[in-house]
């Protein structure tokens, strides 16, 4: 689904854990209301978001265990 792409993102390669290289993921911007039709679009722009904010949920997941696991300077 190519529209996915508005949501899509930037995930550093994950080789070197440590913050400077592997910043903390981005959370996806909330749609405005406005930005919604109302008409019952499939997919609607706020079941983009929810996709888009599970994506991020599991990549801070992930990214925190990396972190965690990297040995402090």
């Amino acid at each position: 689904m190519e529209s996915n792409a508005f949501f899509r993102l930037h995930v550093p390669p994950m080789p070197s854990p440590d913050t400077e290289n592997d910043p903390r993921p981005v959370p996806p911007e909330r749609p405005a209301p406005d930005e919604c039709c109302q008409s019952g679009c499939e997919p609607c722009v706020f079941d983009l978001y929810e996709e888009a904010l599970d994506r991020y949920e599991a990549e801070l997941r992930a990214w925190e265990a990396r972190v965690r696991s990297t040995p402090s300077s």
